[in-house]
Formats: structure tokens, sequence, C-alpha cells
């Protein structure tokens, strides 16, 4: 039998995923449901868990790729598939380098996610090519570079044209350019909108902790 630890702050996507270990119990046991990716490590330092259904953004903004890699350090032997809604590409690339075992997203069916579970605790790793596209106004999310997307970043995080400059290794201007490029090529007026959408999208995830 299949331990299978719950972290998500959403109460519907708590339910959800209740309803789908509850209607596979031939096959799960549901341990536990928590908010906080913190709480997570505590209990799966303490009680026999097999697999960590992981949120990445959870209660407080803790970090649930954080947790999911200090709890695979710790447990090898646990899987952690992190399922979420965020489409910012760092997520992605997060997950991949050693903090998941695999990642989906939450807009999938029942099936397709009891698929990537199942193939998770065979020992693959299942993660999409790359992360889902957004419309920004005029274009599609991938029409931004992952250069630009950076800058865009660093500039929410509170960097200044100058200091994003020093850190990406170009100039000033540079950086001032791209983002023109951005706001004119997405149609937007100005970069409070370019990062309002962004944003809004999850595009671009900033707050974690």
């Amino acid at each position: 039998m299949i331990r299978v630890l719950i972290v998500e702050d959403q109460k519907i996507m708590q339910k959800y995923f209740e309803y789908l270990i509850e209607n596979n119990k031939e096959e799960f046991q549901h341990v536990q449901t928590v908010a906080d990716a913190y709480e997570a490590i505590k209990i799966c330092n303490r009680t026999r868990v097999d697999l960590v259904l992981m949120d990445v953004q959870t209660f407080h903004n803790h970090d649930g790729l954080k947790a999911g890699k200090e709890i695979k350090e710790a447990h090898p032997k646990i899987k952690v598939l992190i399922v979420t809604s965020l489409i910012d590409p760092e997520v992605l690339a997060r997950a991949k380098s050693g903090s998941a075992d695999s990642l989906w997203y939450k807009d999938h069916g029942d099936e397709e996610i009891l698929d990537v579970i199942r193939r998770t605790l065979e020992g693959q790793r299942v993660f999409p090519d790359i992360s889902p596209d957004v419309q920004l106004n005029w274009i599609q999310s991938d029409e931004i570079s992952p250069r630009q997307l950076e800058m865009l970043r660093l500039y929410i995080k509170g960097m200044s044209y100058s200091e994003i400059a020093k850190k990406m290794g170009c100039s000033t201007a540079g950086v001032r350019w791209n983002f023109q490029e951005m706001i004119s090529k997405a149609g937007y007026s100005c970069k409070e909108d370019l990062i309002a959408a962004a944003l809004e999208s999850k595009l671009l995830v900033t707050t974690l902790k």
C-alpha cells in the first residue's frame, strides 16, 4: 500500500487530491493533508511516507520545491510529485534539477494525474518538455526570450536596470531596450502593465520563501 502525503493550501484542491486517493484505496493510503510545505518535512521525518503530492506555493508562500529537495535528500526512497498551476519556467527547471521526481500541471484530468503518479512510483521521471504558454495581450509568452524573462523577474524582485545589467553581463541601455521591446511587442503602454500581466498569469513567481 502506497502511503501518500498531500501538501496543498487550497481547500478545493485538497478535496480533489483526497478524492483521488480515496477512490483508489486498493493502491493508496492517505496519510495526511497539510497546507504548509515545511510541515511536510516534519511529517516525512517522523512518519512513513512513500509519495508526496506537493504544491509549489503553499501556506505563507513557503516553497514546495525547496521542501521537496530537502525531503528527497533526507529520504531518497520518498517520491516527490509536484502538481502545480504555476507556469513559471523556473518552477519546471528547479523541479527537474533535483527538487522533485516528477512535475505535472493541475489542469489535467484524473487519469492523466494518476498515470503520472504510477509512473513516478515505478521510478520514472515525468516532466513536460516545456512549461505551458499564456497569452500576454498581443503575444504568447514564448515570444519573450528566457533572457528577457529573467530581466523581468529581477526587476520585480527590486533590482534596478543597472543592477540587472551588472548581474546579466550587459549594458544598462541593453536592459532598457529589452524592456521596451517586451512592452512594445505585447502591446502594453508601460512596464507596470507587463509586470501585472506576468504575475496574474503566473508566468512569473517571485514570492516563494
